[in-house]
């Protein structure tokens, strides 16, 4: 019975494209959303919000702030985390028929070798699913796994003042042996296998630890060249992706971007490969949850925690060491109290 009642509450969404948000949504638990604004901060599933109107439809899917398989939660934000968003929000525009195309709205530093490849794959297979064309628009910045991720779009825009590229990997290591001691804190470690504590702050590294450690760095950077070259094979000077950034036309004349505008130029540019002859800009909608309003085509996500604002005081170099993963990114301030939005 339940099967029955949710196809014929189903049928209204597919059959058109009159109302400018979704009345009803299913999902794989079998609730029901309806569009009641919610009690909790936690706001539900993220619902299409219409911030432009115009003839068709493209969809902006953002991504704002450091790319980590993390959730960004902090005092006064339920926080997100953005590799789990991004599917969401490819699995809602998957559902959305009035769209005809998207715009990846990107800007980051870049993040995590292994969040951004995991983005880059889900955008693969949404491509590959919906058939819908893809512009990515690169906006302040879009460097490391940020354009990584871009690079996976049918189409790049960058802005005359983008800074993008930072086609590098780094890990975060440092050695606090000096500073732990000044504090008389002495590491006693007990392990078994000479290379448990790899990477520890505790002391410097081994030669052995260094060869390990640079080995992972560059397999990972050879995998994001080749999966980059492969979707831009103009992109063939090895200078490229030497970790250097560049700025918008720099990048354009490197093959790494095939357009220079801005963000309304790339809703042009997905209208058109969506909708083929439309000279209008189109009708934008962005998925946001109920606490997290949108009202223009720039709107940033509210859920960034305080210390997304840099409310608490950090040390330069110290935040890094807390994240001991391999990263693609381009962020020249040491400090990453910024975790959470812009």
């Amino acid at each position: 019975m339940r099967s029955i009642l949710l196809a014929l509450f189903a049928i209204p969404l597919v059959a058109g494209c009159n109302s400018d948000r979704f009345t009803l949504h299913t999902y794989s638990d079998t609730r029901i959303e309806t569009d009641s604004p919610p009690v909790s901060t936690h706001a539900g599933h993220v619902k299409p919000v219409v911030v432009q109107s115009g003839p068709t439809r493209v969809a902006i899917i953002d991504v704002d702030g450091l790319i980590l398989n993390t959730p960004f939660v902090g005092p006064l934000s339920c926080g997100e985390n953005p590799v789990a968003l991004f599917r969401e929000k490819l699995d809602a525009v998957a559902r959305d028929k009035c769209v005809k195309a998207v715009v990846l709205r990107i800007n980051s530093p870049g993040g995590g070798v292994a969040a951004c490849i995991s983005m880059r794959h889900d955008l693969e297979r949404f491509k590959a699913c919906t058939k819908l064309p893809v512009v990515a628009c690169l906006m302040d910045t879009a460097a490391g796994g940020a354009y990584y991720l871009a690079s996976g779009a049918d189409q790049i825009v960058a802005g005359p003042a983008t800074v993008t590229g930072g086609v590098g990997v780094i890990l975060n290591l440092f050695n606090l042996r000096d500073l732990m001691a000044q504090f008389n804190v002495i590491p006693q470690p007990i392990k078994s296998g000479e290379f448990t504590d790899i990477g520890t702050s505790a002391r410097s590294l081994t030669e052995g630890e260094k060869q390990l450690l640079q080995a992972m760095a560059d397999e990972f950077h050879k995998q994001i060249v080749t999966d980059i070259k492969r979707a831009r094979p103009t992109a063939t000077d090895a200078t490229t992706f030497d970790g250097r950034i560049f700025t918008g036309s720099q990048a354009k004349a490197k093959g790494l971007v095939d357009h220079v505008g801005d963000l309304d130029e790339a809703l042009q540019v997905a209208g058109q490969m969506g909708c083929p002859g439309l000279t209008a800009l189109p009708g934008v909608v962005m998925y946001r949850r109920g606490n997290d309003p949108a009202r223009s085509i720039y709107a940033i996500t509210a859920n960034v925690p305080l210390q997304g604002a840099g409310l608490f005081p950090s040390m330069p170099g110290l935040d890094r060491a807390k994240i001991p993963t391999f990263l693609s990114l381009w962020q020249p301030e040491l400090s990453i109290e910024k975790l959470g939005g812009k």
